[in-house]
């Protein structure tokens, strides 16, 4: 797992990187643009929606929405995501914390159209995801959504899969979405599974 310096130094690469995987239908990125459609086209239903995006990175989705004329909230762990982050986004309120320990104290006095996840929460264990959900969705507005695009799989069965597929390139450190596993814990989850290794779950 990367830390906050690891991420430190990936920062520039990081959307080249991405789309690399993205463009060549490989994992973990395989379907990583049409993630961040779905989400986008979800959120812009809700015009001047107020967002919360958590682990945003160098802010590829979320400068979308700002232009867009979104409220922008978010937290990363990383310095230099921040930094080029707010370069697109300059009236954003971006906090710098790891969420893997809550979030921000001032992201918490707020309320929110939309909390956004993308390629981030793999990092929590499956106890956390559950734990950080329930933190999350308390902070909804009614109707609000919790809407992650991340590594995401049906059932243990696709995830095994992919694995074997993947082979080398299998990253035992992250731990990915297993969306009937989730329902067990919160019913109401909707999963539209985007590529062989990706999805958007939906948690009102």
């Amino acid at each position: 797992m990367l830390d906050n310096q690891g991420f430190d130094l990936w920062a520039d690469g990081y959307d080249r990187a991405v789309g690399v995987s993205d463009e060549e239908n490989t994992y973990p990125f395989a379907g990583y643009r049409d993630v961040l459609g779905t989400i986008f086209q979800t959120i812009m239903k809700k015009p001047g929606a107020v967002i919360l995006d958590i682990g945003f990175g160098t802010g590829t989705l979320t400068a979308k929405l700002y232009e867009c004329g979104c409220t922008v909230y978010g937290q990363d762990f990383s310095a230099r995501m921040i930094e080029l982050a707010s370069e697109k986004m300059p009236g954003a309120h971006l906090y710098q914390g790891d969420f893997s320990r809550g979030l921000a104290h001032p992201l918490l006095r707020q309320r929110y159209d939309f909390i956004v996840a993308t390629y981030s929460l793999h990092h929590l264990t499956d106890e956390q995801k559950v734990s950080f959900l329930h933190t999350l969705r308390n902070l909804l507005n009614p109707g609000g959504k919790v809407l992650i695009g991340d590594v995401a799989f049906e059932d243990r069965a696709k995830l095994e899969q992919c694995r074997d597929g993947a082979g080398d390139e299998w990253d035992p450190d992250e731990i990915y979405f297993v969306a009937d596993e989730l329902q067990t814990e919160f019913p109401s989850l909707v999963f539209h599974p985007v590529s062989f290794c990706a999805g958007v779950i939906s948690l009102t």
